[in-house]
């Protein structure tokens, strides 16, 4: 049988993030067991196992027709149940925008928007909420017949009126030589999409495993749908760009490259592009020889590269249609021509190890946190009791002054501490007011009034000065929302730190710094959406500017981003809140509970109903269960460590066997 290698090693990767998964419900089960959380930490452990539960890898096929972009899929990660799971022929065959991916929530099924929802404003990512809105078919997943006449359904059309296409936002174009657009019959009507958007929810091993491919149908859908270069690509792992070697680089294929794929601001990422020479079985000749077709493929490589402005090394010339049937039927040779298994090495190479490496990174950042907290609680118990022992070791008999004295010490400590925790609460009411202020300025509902703002400038003027204007006020009341939520941030850490260190330096806690909240990522994005819309307005024909409905829906899919941002912001910014002060609160806690076993020790003491020795070997037998509470977490960090540098593992291993 042939090793599918982009196959085994996702699904090394989906068991490697099941290890990580699993180390990390350990911790939080010891962690809870030694009382070393809080509701708060808790929680945020949920959330990061939660995360890894839900973990995605995202690959877009982006293609103009008849590239054979849905026979790669098929060649790629569907052979094994050997069948066409895409409907694959010559023409237009996928009409609509499709997502291939599995949710144990719903039955397997093509779900399918129509595409009228376009005239509502809505995202496709808001309507994923609305299930009442979306046509539904089961899929059969033992028919193989089934299934094929089903997911036809993505290539459905409607016959309308030019006027109904425009209003939609559907770009109509009287050159038939252009790829780019919908053309007129002899009618004077032109066929549309029927549906929007489709997913289907296919129980295949890599899709269950976290795998969602999303298949784009060519310029047309993405100029039209902006929403798909926003949000869909700009958030792909990777992205395949198929071109076909019997039609060469197109002039729509180098307006897909240009405007959706390759652009300036997101050069640093083409290591997650691969551009695919598909169809090279159109170049095979059993009257030529084989070092003749390999140069003639070779040249073709060479030639779209320097089109693309690309390293050769980039484009993988393959025959998809082929590669299947060779998959299918088991013909190793047929498979070894197709050249298909350098494309899955080097889409495998590309994005697993990318993909690892982001949630490697994730969870050491979230983890730390964590762990910092958690080994303070420690350090607090193991001082407190240190500090006790200290004390009665300090008995040499019992002397009843020496013990009154000890006694009222104690005492005023824990005074002491209840004064402090009373000037505390004093602190909150000035904390709570900055943190109204903190969600005031990412509350996402008082964006909706600068979102209705330009929407009302942009349609007074769609020329492209006017519509860049606008545009630019409104990223600059973004970037002001969250400058001025960044000030604000820093005031409350500033007011949490003087806290802390008030509290350190009366009660001798350990000295522990708040941590901060980042709006980096935040305005990392808002730049690469402000620089995406500049491109719009620079790369959008006037004609198309000017139907008014297009420049709308651009700026729906912006909004509506943005608001997916503000919601994250506002999210964070609420979970921040509720640690900053975790890690003095559960200080202060185990400092309380210290305070009153040293207070009843002394007591018992002093009253004669235990000795010094007992009470000094009870001591020292919680001092030790401490310390191997600390030793359990330093195991599972261990653990967790070497799990997530798991290829320096595999490379010291095979050193050592070598």
């Amino acid at each position: 049988m042939t090793k599918h290698g982009i196959i085994d090693d996702f699904e090394a990767y989906s068991e490697w993030r099941k290890q990580v998964r699993n180390v990390i419900k350990k911790y939080r089960d010891i962690a809870k067991a030694e009382d070393l959380t809080n509701a708060h930490s808790e929680q945020r452990l949920n959330q990061i196992i939660s995360t890894l539960n839900d973990d995605k890898l995202y690959i877009a096929f982006v293609a103009e027709f008849s590239r054979g972009k849905s026979e790669l899929i098929n060649a790629i990660f569907f052979s094994t149940l050997g069948k066409r799971v895409l409907p694959s022929s010559a023409g237009r065959t996928t009409m609509c925008p499709s997502e291939l991916m599995y949710d144990h929530d719903f039955e397997p099924s093509i779900r399918l928007l129509p595409i009228d929802t376009r005239s509502t404003g809505t995202s496709i990512q808001e309507y994923k909420s609305m299930p009442e809105e979306w046509s539904d078919y089961p899929l059969d997943i033992d028919s193989a017949e089934q299934i094929a006449e089903v997911l036809k359904h993505i290539t459905e059309v409607n016959t309308v009126k030019p006027e109904h296409a425009e209003n939609l936002g559907l770009h109509i174009t009287s050159d038939e030589g252009h790829e780019d657009g919908l053309h007129m019959d002899e009618n004077g009507e032109v066929e549309i999409p029927r549906w929007r958007h489709a997913i289907i929810n296919f129980p295949h091993p890599l899709l269950d495993k976290g795998l969602v491919i999303l298949d784009t149908p060519g310029l047309n859908a993405l100029g039209a749908e902006p929403e798909l270069t926003l949000n869909m690509l700009a958030s792909a792992h990777g992205v395949m760009f198929i071109l076909a070697a019997d039609t060469g680089v197109t002039k729509s294929d180098l307006a897909v490259w240009r405007d959706h794929i390759i652009v300036g601001e997101m050069s640093s990422r083409a290591k997650g592009r691969l551009v695919i020479l598909n169809k090279i079985d159109v170049l095979w000749d059993d009257l030529r020889e084989q070092d003749e077709i390999s140069d003639e493929i070779d040249r073709q490589v060479k030639e779209t590269a320097k089109i693309l402005n690309i390293d050769e090394k980039m484009i993988f010339p393959v025959s998809a249609q082929k590669a299947l049937i060779a998959k299918i039927r088991n013909k190793n040779k047929l498979l070894n021509k197709s050249r298909i298994l350098e494309l899955e090495e080097a889409l495998s190479d590309m994005l697993i190890p990318a993909k690892r490496d982001i949630v490697t990174d994730t969870v050491k950042r979230d983890m730390a946190d964590m762990d910092k907290s958690i080994k303070l609680v420690i350090q607090q118990r193991l001082a407190g009791v240190d500090e006790h022992i200290a004390e009665l070791d300090g008995l040499s008999s019992k002397n009843t002054e020496v013990i009154e004295n000890m006694l009222l010490k104690v005492k005023s400590d824990k005074e002491h501490l209840e004064r402090s925790l009373q000037r505390f609460q004093a602190t909150r009411s000035i904390f709570t007011r900055q943190t109204v202020a903190l969600y005031q300025y990412l509350d996402p509902k008082a964006m909706e009034t600068t979102i209705a703002n330009t929407r009302k400038n942009m349609k007074i003027s769609f020329t492209s000065r006017g519509i860049k204007k606008a545009m630019t006020k409104f990223f600059s009341s973004v970037y002001e929302a969250f400058n001025s939520a960044a000030e604000q941030s820093n005031e409350i850490k500033e007011l949490m730190q003087g806290v802390y260190s008030k509290f350190q330096e009366e009660h001798g806690l350990v000295n522990i710094r708040p941590g901060g909240y980042a709006t980096r990522k935040y305005l990392r994005e808002i730049k690469r959406l402000e620089q995406s819309s500049e491109r719009f307005v620079k790369t959008t024909s006037l004609v198309m500017l000017d139907q008014g409905v297009i420049t709308e829906r651009f700026f729906d899919s912006v909004s509506s981003r943005i608001r997916q941002i503000f919601q994250k912001a506002n999210k964070d910014a609420d979970n921040w809140l509720k640690t900053i002060m975790s890690p003095m609160e559960a200080q202060i806690r185990e400092h309380q509970i210290q305070l009153r076993r040293r207070l009843e020790s002394i007591k018992r003491i002093h009253k004669a109903t235990d000795t010094l020795d007992d009470r000094l070997a009870e001591l020292k037998y919680v001092r030790d269960g401490i310390v191997e509470q600390g030793n359990k977490i330093k195991h599972i960090d261990r653990k967790m460590e070497k799990i997530l540098a798991r290829e320096e593992d595999e490379q010291e291993e095979s050193k050592a066997t070598a």
